[in-house]
C-alpha cells in the first residue's frame, strides 16, 4: 500500500454505536494512561488517571467523579496496574515512576501501593524493583489459579542509547509471595510498546501479548515453569525501525479470534489480523492515525461482534471507532469519529461506567490534558465484557 494512502471510510449504518461525552478533569498535565477499577467497593468503576506532568496519581469516584489523590511527589509516572492481591475487596495498585525513553536517565522504580483503610486517604507505597524504562504494568494469572503475577515490560534495554538499537528488551514478572523479578523473555528488541493479558489458548490461565519491532508474540506460562514464546506477526512490514507492532489487543467477529494493532511504533495505522489457512493475515484498515497510541476491541452495540477503538495523541481527529461490516465478503471495517477534536487519547479503558448494561469508555490526553467519559446510548446492550 502506498504510504501516502489515507484510508478512509465514512459510513455510518443505523446499528452504528452511538456514545455522549463527559468531560470529567482538565489540567491532568502530560495525561498518559486511564484505568477502570472499583477502588471504594460500591460496585461502581471509577477511574485512575495517570498524568505525569502533574506528579500526583489520583482516581476519580463514580459517578460524582470526585477527584481523591492517592500518592504524592511521583515524578514521571508512566503505568499503573490495579488487582486485589489480599482479598479485602479494594485492589493493591502496582505503579512505574521515573521513566524517560532514554534508558541512561530512566531509573525505572516500581512500587505497590496499600490504602489506609479509606481509599480517598493517601495510600502507602513499597518499593518491589528498580528496572530501566519500566513501562507497562499489568496483572495475569500464569498459572490459571485465580493468583495473579504482576507483569512488567520495559520500553528498551537498560543500555539502548535510541529506539532503534537491536538490543533485547526483558520482559519480567513479580510473583506476590516474594515480589522478587523473573524473567519471561529477553528476546524482543528494540521498542516493546504495548502488551495485552489474554486467556489465548482457551484454558484458565492468562497469556501475555507483547508488541515490539520484533512484532507480536505470545508468551505462555508452562507447567515446568519455563515460557512459551510464540510468534503471530511480524507486524508491519517496513524496514527496521518501522517494523513490527506498537499496540495490541484481542476481539472476536462471533466467534473468530482477531488481533487489532497499531503499528509501528507510534504508528499512523490500524491493523486488523484475522486467520487465514495457519497463518494471521494482515489488513490496514486506517493509515490516517497520526501518533497513534491506544487500541481496544469490544462488543459496544450489542451484536455479538467486537469493534475496534483507536487513539491517538495528534491529529484533529484522534478517536475512532471501527465496525465489521461482515455483509461484505472483502471484509471492509467501517470508521466512526467518536470526538471532533478534543480528546487527542494516549489511553482509554472499556467498562460499563453507569451500570446500564452498556460498555462505554474513558480515555485521557496529554494535548488537551482532560479526562473524558463516553456514555453509550446505543439501543442494544451487551453480551459481554471486552474480550481478554
Amino acid at each position: 500500500m502506498p504510504k501516502h494512502l489515507a484510508i478512509l471510510l465514512f459510513a455510518f449504518t443505523a446499528d452504528a454505536a452511538e456514545f455522549v461525552s463527559h468531560e470529567i478533569a482538565t489540567g491532568l498535565k502530560g495525561g498518559y494512561q486511564v484505568i477502570a477499577v472499583d477502588l471504594n467497593r460500591d460496585g461502581k468503576p471509577d477511574l485512575i488517571a495517570v498524568a505525569p506532568g502533574t506528579n500526583e496519581l489520583v482516581w476519580f469516584e463514580n459517578p460524582s467523579w470526585q477527584k481523591h489523590v492517592i500518592l504524592a511527589n511521583v515524578p514521571r509516572m508512566i503505568n499503573c496496574a490495579a488487582w486485589d492481591v489480599d482479598g479485602d475487596g479494594i485492589p493493591e495498585l502496582a505503579l512505574a515512576y521515573e521513566f524517560s525513553n532514554d534508558a541512561r536517565k530512566s531509573t525505572g522504580i516500581v512500587v505497590i501501593l496499600h490504602h489506609n483503610g479509606d481509599p480517598a486517604q493517601p495510600w502507602t507505597p513499597t518499593e518491589i524493583d528498580r528496572l530501566p524504562t519500566s513501562h507497562r504494568l499489568r496483572w495475569a494469572d500464569i498459572r490459571g489459579n485465580g493468583k495473579k503475577v504482576l507483569i512488567n515490560a520495559p520500553l528498551t534495554n537498560a543500555e539502548a542509547q535510541k529506539p532503534d538499537d537491536h538490543l533485547p528488551v526483558p520482559l519480567v514478572y513479580y510473583d506476590p509471595a516474594d515480589w522478587k523479578r523473573h524473567v519471561i523473555s529477553e528476546e524482543n528488541q528494540g521498542v516493546q510498546h504495548g502488551i495485552f493479558v489474554s486467556r489465548w489458548d482457551g484454558q484458565k490461565r492468562e497469556s501475555i501479548l507483547t508488541a515490539s519491532f520484533s512484532g507480536i508474540h505470545v508468551h505462555s506460562f508452562q507447567q515446568d515453569g519455563t515460557w512459551l514464546r510464540t510468534k503471530l506477526t511480524g507486524g508491519s512490514p517496513e524496514p527496521w525501525p518501522k517494523s513490527g507492532s506498537s499496540d495490541v489487543a484481542v476481539g472476536f467477529l462471533g466467534k473468530q479470534r482477531f488481533l487489532a494493532a497499531i503499528e509501528p511504533w507510534h504508528g499512523n495505522q490500524v491493523a486488523v489480523y484475522r486467520q487465514h489457512a495457519g497463518h494471521w493475515a494482515r489488513k490496514v484498515i486506517d493509515s490516517a492515525l497520526v501518533d497513534g497510541h491506544t487500541i481496544a476491541a469490544a462488543d459496544f452495540d450489542g451484536d455479538g461482534n467486537h469493534s475496534v477503538l483507536a487513539g491517538a495523541r495528534a491529529g484533529t481527529r484522534s478517536l475512532y471507532l471501527y465496525k465489521s461490516d461482515r455483509k461484505t465478503t472483502q471484509g471492509k471495517w467501517i470508521r466512526q469519529f467518536i470526538d471532533e477534536g478534543n480528546m487527542a487519547a494516549a489511553a482509554c479503558a472499556v467498562a460499563d461506567l453507569n451500570n446500564d448494561g452498556r460498555l462505554d469508555f474513558a480515555c485521557i490526553s496529554p494535548v488537551s490534558q482532560n479526562l473524558k467519559w463516553y456514555e453509550n446510548t446505543s439501543a442494544n446492550k451487551n453480551r459481554g465484557a471486552a474480550p481478554n
